[in-house]
């Protein structure tokens, strides 16, 4: 099943989350009408449809993810690959992606290890 993709005000709730969690709902909805100006109603309605795509859980008013950020993230990336339906679509992702800024030696050495990494495990 493929992850729900999420609207942008309901990222910013998914983010409030896996911030703060484990996290009582009704801290949650505290933090989201004093971060995005929900009213509870919202933040319930929204809470559901998370709780239905199995991106978080709400057990005895707690709420927590069943899928983490980098998880969740990493799902709608090879997504985007995946639509674009072509061989060279992960190298082009990736390389739209880094354009956005300007990288660190730092940052281009981490990635080229997790790259040799990723090839070690193959």
């Amino acid at each position: 099943m493929d992850t729900y993709i999420m609207t942008d005000a309901e990222y910013f709730l998914a983010e409030i989350i896996w911030e703060k969690e484990p996290l009582g709902s009704g801290e949650l909805v505290k933090l989201a009408s004093q971060r995005l100006g929900w009213k509870k109603s919202t933040t319930y309605t929204v809470l559901r449809k998370f709780c239905a795509n199995d991106i978080f859980q709400n057990k005895g008013a707690v709420v927590t993810s069943k899928i983490n950020q980098a998880e969740y993230i990493r799902q709608q990336g090879e997504r985007y690959i995946k639509k674009k339906d072509s061989d060279d679509s992960q190298p082009n992702f990736v390389a739209a992606f880094l354009k956005r800024k300007k990288q660190s030696e730092n940052d281009i050495e981490e990635l080229v290890t997790l790259i040799e990494e990723d090839q070690d495990q193959d």
